[in-house]
């Protein structure tokens, strides 16, 4: 491996850990600080001294915060995030059985999102004309509005008037097909690629303009080579290799907005655990949440970095 790159891939790991610790302290202070904290659920009048206090101890609740902490660290780190209030099923279990219906949406929103650099593309080629201006009204109004209320009209629409989609869920009951997930998929998926489509066209169709300015376009178009060769060979591909930072935060913007679109489409993923979880307060679950999403947006952004590198030998790490 490059001497520069293990550097600073071993500073971004340090930084890292740093990073996501100062995020435990903070999400660990604002849960147990919360009006109604994780002690709430001993407070029922109808429990007896004897079982509150022996709740308390087995949540470790009756410790200093500080020890309450070390001890959640220390457990986190051998990957125990303790167990749900609601259910007493190990968080951790609970979580792992909830990512892979969140990745089926994210992946899916992620590469149907990449149509946006063809998008680009078109649009860059046709600079000035009617299809330049059809991109750019698109990517315009789909800026303009919000993604989540797009798709909650877009189920009305699809599901209440014209049914043509299901009103949610991952498939329907008692019709446990590939066809039929695929059929509940249209929806979520096409609102996920939204963010795609605006923000790569956007970004593709401003650089393959800066790049087909370049001296080195014109000097591949002076030597007699036709537009294609120099179009996919030299401009495009150039045009390209800034996209590779922009995978990672795209992804971790897909996790992170599941909230919103599990909640509107009924999806049984991270995000839709997640607004259960904080209605029924069930902290070791949402503090088990808390720490795996920003754990993933950094995963996902130092391997955007690295792969930045290693698609383009131009950058040097220092």
């Amino acid at each position: 491996m490059n001497p520069g790159l293990t550097r600073y891939v071993a500073r971004r790991l340090i930084q890292a850990v740093f990073l996501m610790l100062l995020i435990t302290v903070l999400n660990f202070v604002i849960m147990r600080l919360a009006p109604g904290g994780p002690a709430q659920f001993a407070e029922d009048p109808r429990i007896s001294n004897d079982v509150r206090e022996a709740m308390l101890e087995s949540y470790g609740l009756n410790d200093p915060l500080p020890v309450q902490y070390v001890k959640w660290l220390r457990n986190v780190v051998l990957l125990d995030f303790g167990y749900s209030f609601i259910d007493r099923r190990p968080v951790l279990e609970k979580i792992l059985e909830r990512i892979p219906a969140s990745f089926q949406l994210s992946i899916g929103a992620f590469l149907l999102g990449l149509l946006g650099i063809p998008l680009g593309i078109f649009a860059a080629l046709h600079r000035g004309r009617w299809p330049d201006q059809l991109v750019r009204i698109f990517t315009v109004m789909g800026n303009a509005v919000p993604h989540w209320w797009l798709g909650l009209m877009l189920l009305v629409l699809s599901a209440t008037y014209l049914r043509i989609f299901p009103l949610g869920g991952m498939y329907t009951e008692g019709n446990d097909t590939l066809l039929n997930r695929l059929w509940h998929l249209i929806l979520p998926w096409t609102i996920g690629a939204l963010g795609g489509w605006i923000g790569y066209s956007r970004y593709v169709r401003s650089e393959m303009l800066d790049v087909l300015s370049q001296d080195y376009v014109r000097t591949a178009h002076a030597k007699g080579l036709d537009s294609q060769t120099v179009l996919y060979v030299h401009a495009l591909r150039n045009a390209l290799v800034p996209l590779a930072t922009m995978f990672g935060p795209t992804l971790v913007g897909l996790l992170s907005s599941g909230v919103l679109f599990e909640v509107t489409f009924s999806w049984p993923g991270l995000g839709r655990m997640a607004v259960d979880a904080a209605f029924q307060r069930d902290y070791p679950v949402l503090m088990g949440l808390a720490t795996i999403f920003p754990f993933l947006g950094i995963l996902a952004n130092l391997l955007s970095d690295v792969t930045y590198g290693w698609v383009d030998p131009r950058v040097r790490y220092e």
